[in-house]
């Protein structure tokens, strides 16, 4: 069905359509640009609420609740999220917007061309028109003047009283007006004829296919609507996967909160390492008070000797009734004495931990230092070795430094356990020698060496038995740093080891230093190692190092 043919007589309509057309295609790029502006607004209002509600405090000073961690959690896939409806926005304003007004204005352009050129049809035939309307009525004028002549001869040839001269002069009349009647026909008739070849001609060829570059147009604006339509779709379909990546990683941190976990660490956090108060002995004020009778004398009760002093018992008393009063608040002293016991031997085993992790940095360094030595004095022309010393005297006197802090937090961390031993579940400071003499194989966590042998080969590692009874009794658990779940069974039949079921699930409480050993806690508080590949391990991101 083609305009040309069908709307022969419709250019008004269809100018007013096609003009309709384009204002429906700007209205839908309006409604286009608003959208890109609400997607860039909401995801400017998501950053700013993630960035509103991080935390602000160092990593450190954050808690490590699950709860506060998988919420963290959340807010970074929520920024993530942030950014693919930034990306929405983008690709709508560059794929969609951009290529709607860049097509508005080519088609406007076109239009005009195309109404131009109907116009100019349509004035051309008004003007053939009117040539022939004008010789229409130009003979039809000579033709009344004709007749006119006629009567007026043929009234002068039937008047007996008129001369002859009166006669010639009528006929010579009537011959003119005859002429100019034949001429004025001759023209007509020509007009005519040109007109109607125009109007054949404007109606069955020129109108079609204006009309139809009209219809074309107006089809391929259609199509372009269709076209953005399925683009719009588009753009949201393509970042369906990576939200629903962000969703579900909102859903996995949300099955990741434990509160028996939350409860333990409140335990870690505030536990003060204090007995509770023993009970208040009774205090005879009457014992010098004589009476006559001795049955109605009171007796004195008897005192448990095992009992402390009062006055020792009380002073004892009120420093650990902390739970239900202030915290005595003082400055903070290197050795944390300032702390609970509990609170101060952690923090002294973490800083034990920092100072071991300084002291191998120290130590790698002084080996690489030591190697870029023999490399100069085999090889004068790559550097001079003496430019070295410093650094290598600066990186021992450091190692010396830290070697004294560790022993002496060591010291103190002896005298808050009351043990003569260090704690078995602290790791050996690094050793100057380490990389010298150890070979490149596995080290055990007591740092034993153990040779690249298969997993199921290798025998845990073997620890000092006193050492070990100080790890697994002790009443104040390592804190848990991940957990894990067994793939395979294992037996545990050697000493330190820890037995499980496949599928059963653990506390980590220490990594894997590189020996395929891992130290785990079950629910029910036994400790031990059990192989690195026969778990799968999921490590907390705050705990780990800690």
């Amino acid at each position: 069905m083609s305009w040309g043919t069908e709307l022969w007589d419709q250019f008004d309509n269809l100018e007013k359509h096609t003009q309709w057309g384009i204002d429906f295609l700007e209205r839908y790029t309006k409604f286009v640009k608003e959208r890109t502006e609400i997607e860039h607004a909401y995801a400017k209002q998501l950053r700013n609420l993630v960035k509103k509600n991080c935390p602000k405090r160092p990593k450190d000073e954050e808690p490590r609740f699950t709860s506060c961690l998988s919420f963290y959690t959340i807010l970074n896939e929520l920024n993530d999220y942030a950014g693919q409806r930034e990306v929405v926005a983008e690709e709508m304003g560059r794929r969609v917007y951009g290529e709607l007004m860049r097509y508005t204005h080519e088609l406007k352009s076109e239009r005009k061309v195309h109404l131009q050129e109907g116009r100019k049809a349509q004035q051309y035939l008004d003007h053939c028109w009117k040539q022939m309307d004008n010789s229409k009525k130009k003979f039809e004028r000579e033709c009344r003047e004709t007749e006119k002549a006629q009567l007026g001869y043929e009234k002068i040839d039937n008047d007996p009283n008129a001369t002859k001269a009166d006669v010639e002069k009528a006929k010579a009349q009537l011959y003119l007006r005859t002429h100019m009647a034949d001429e004025s026909k001759n023209e007509y008739a020509a007009q005519l004829q040109n007109f109607n070849g125009e109007q054949q001609k404007h109606f069955y060829s020129a109108i079609p296919i204006i009309f139809k570059n009209l219809q074309d147009m107006d089809e391929r604006r259609t199509l372009k609507l269709s076209e953005s339509y399925k683009g719009f779709a588009d753009v949201e379909r393509k970042v369906i996967p990576i939200i629903s990546k962000c969703l579900e990683g909102m859903v996995v941190a949300a099955k990741s909160v434990d509160e028996r976990r939350d409860s333990q660490i409140v335990v870690e956090s505030f536990k003060s390492g204090f007995e509770p108060p023993a009970d208040f002995p009774f205090e005879d004020f009457s014992q010098n008070i004589y009476r006559a009778g001795s049955e109605g004398t009171i007796s004195t009760p008897k005192t448990d000797s095992s009992r402390a002093d009062p006055k020792h018992t009380i002073g004892k008393a009120k420093g650990k009734l902390w739970l239900f009063g202030k915290k005595p608040k003082g400055p903070a002293v290197e050795d944390f004495s300032h702390l609970p016991p509990e609170q101060r031997r952690k923090k002294l085993q973490q800083r034990i931990d920092e100072l071991n992790r300084e002291l191998q940095k120290e130590v790698d360094q002084r080996d690489a230092l030591n190697k870029m030595k023999d490399v100069y004095e085999k090889n004068p022309q790559m550097g001079d070795p003496g430019s070295l010393q410093p650094k290598i005297a600066e990186t021992m006197s450091n190692m010396d430094r830290l070697r004294v802090e560790i022993q002496k937090n060591e010291a103190w961390l002896t005298e808050v356990e009351g043990k003569p031993g260090v704690r078995g579940d602290r790791r050996p400071s690094a050793d100057v020698n380490h990389h010298h003499h150890t070979p490149h194989g596995r080290e055990s966590p007591e740092g034993s060496y153990n040779e690249d042998a298969p997993q199921e080969n290798r025998g845990p590692p073997q620890p000092d038995p006193h050492e070990f009874d100080d790890e697994f009794d002790d009443d104040d658990p390592l804190p848990a740093v991940g957990h894990c779940k067994a793939l395979y069974s294992f037996d545990g039949q050697n000493e330190g080891t820890l037995a499980m079921v496949e599928g059963e699930v653990m506390y980590i409480i220490e990594e894997d230093k590189g020996d395929g050993w891992t130290r785990a806690r079950k629910q029910n508080g036994e400790e031990g190692y059990v192989p690195t590949s026969y778990v799968d391990i999921t490590l907390e991101k705050n705990s780990k190092g800690s």
